[in-house]
């Protein structure tokens, strides 16, 4: 993978036009003015900090999942606040995730993320312990917050200091993500059981995994501002008062993000792929349950739901960088869902296999968003804008569905409308991510009209 990555920017090297010289770059900002060697140590550096930051991404979320009926027997927790509980995770990320920016302007995005994990580390780790319902609520919320600030910088990283390879790093930490919400649901009660049946232990065992992605981070938390790059020298200086990437990096406030019909569309499609991954997660291994498939069965087919992830998500994104529209992407991984949904209806049983593969590959419409945020403004301080307000917008959107389904099927007695809602989700989700993978960027879409000169 990492040959792939170095041989898409040497490709992109020949081709690419030739910046004038002293003009930086957003790849070099992290290390300009050291040697040839210091710059790909650090750049090696940095691609290890984003794949740890990715794998902590989703696991105070899936190994609490497996471990909820402990969790909710010994707190004393109520069955309605354990669904309470389920509906934590998109709230916080939209809440928080709208801080990022702001964040990073005032500290810089290295800065940010490292104590993203950092806060993630403490949440897990306290969690556990603090023995009642609402302290258990409030340190998950911590380690939610690092969470959401994370989600939305990593773009903005990539971004900036992987200009050239977009795709590339895109899938790679969206690979990571996918192999730790899998990894962690699926080992979270084994290493329960190897730890001595404890379920404190088993929730703070991942806390481990938080200390770890807060280390190489160290060394890109120095700098602040959106316009440099942690612990590089001004670019302002180098390049001169004059590139439209400069002062646009310096204006943060130029992209009324809002009034870009792309931002929007791509806020609307983020939020309905949210939906079905959530309802995915939280009801999929119950409807299997319900067809009549054993319970070790049910959770392997959700297992391989979530590990559909981990391959395609490398893939997708390189190859949506290089198409100028993603849209048939778009149609392509929504006609799997529906082909999964449907198979769901018609024979849960005998073809779990693959409607567990198909509806796996559909719920790879995250890695497709979140490459399409990077496509889809041209500079670093776009990209934030863009993350925070897609994800956020998104996440909002995405909290009602999976509370819905259970809804619908407690009082249906079953699950062929809820079934029916999820399809009739995906039409909207292809028709507006259609319209979001269009080619132009929300910096075109509200910059202001020009005068005509007299």
């Amino acid at each position: 993978m990492m040959g792939d990555m170095a041989a898409e920017e040497e490709t992109r090297a020949k081709t690419a036009p030739r910046a004038p010289v002293g003009t930086p770059t957003a790849s070099s900002a992290p290390v300009a003015g050291g040697s040839a060697s210091t710059r790909a140590w650090t750049g090696r550096l940095l691609v290890v900090a984003v794949v740890l930051a990715a794998l902590n991404l989703r696991p105070a979320i899936t190994s609490l999942g497996a471990l909820m009926e402990e969790v909710r027997e010994g707190l004393g927790m109520s069955g309605g606040m354990a669904g309470l509980l389920t509906s934590v995770p998109p709230l916080c990320f939209a809440v928080f995730g709208i801080t990022a920016p702001r964040l990073a302007r005032r500290f810089g995005p290295g800065a940010v993320v490292c104590a993203g994990m950092a806060a993630i580390a403490t949440g897990l780790l306290v969690r556990p312990y603090v023995g009642s319902t609402p302290l258990f609520l409030a340190a998950s919320a911590l380690a939610l917050m690092g969470i959401a600030v994370s989600n939305v910088l990593m773009p903005v990283i990539v971004k900036r200091w992987f200009p050239d390879r977009v795709g590339s790093m895109t899938g790679l930490y969206s690979m990571a993500l996918a192999m730790g919400t899998s990894v962690a649901a699926a080992a979270t009660v084994p290493l329960t059981d190897a730890l001595g049946g404890s379920w404190q232990t088993g929730l703070a065992v991942w806390s481990g995994l938080a200390v770890a992605a807060v280390v190489p981070w160290i060394p890109f938390a120095r700098g602040r501002g959106a316009g440099r790059g942690e612990g590089a020298p001004s670019a302002e200086g180098a390049a001169g008062a004059g590139t439209a990437s400069t002062r646009a990096e310096r204006q943060p406030g130029a992209v009324r993000i809002t009034r870009s019909r792309t931002a929007w569309a791509l806020a609307v499609f983020f939020g309905l792929q949210a939906t079905a991954a959530y309802i995915t997660m939280g009801w999929m291994a119950q409807i299997f349950r319900d067809a009549g498939v054993a319970a070790s069965s049910a959770g392997l087919l959700l297992a391989v739901t979530m590990v559909m992830g981990v391959p395609l998500a490398f893939v997708i994104p390189r190859l949506a960088t290089r198409l100028p529209h993603q849209g048939p992407m778009v149609l392509a991984l929504g006609l799997c869902g529906l082909a999964g949904y449907a198979g769901l209806y018609f024979a849960p049983a005998a073809g779990a296999w693959a409607w567990a593969m198909l509806i796996g590959i559909s719920n790879c419409a995250f890695p497709l968003a979140l490459t399409m945020v990077g496509m889809r403004a041209r500079t670093g301080a776009g990209v934030a804008q863009l993350s925070a307000f897609a994800q956020s917008t998104g996440y909002l959107i995405s909290i009602p569905g999976p509370l819905l389904v259970g809804v619908l099927y407690q009082h249906t007695g079953g699950w062929g409308v809820p079934l029916a809602l999820m399809a009739a989700l995906m039409l909207p989700q292809m028709a507006i991510g259609f319209l979001a993978g269009r080619d132009r960027t929300v910096e075109d879409e509200t910059a202001p009209q020009a005068t005509p000169t007299p």
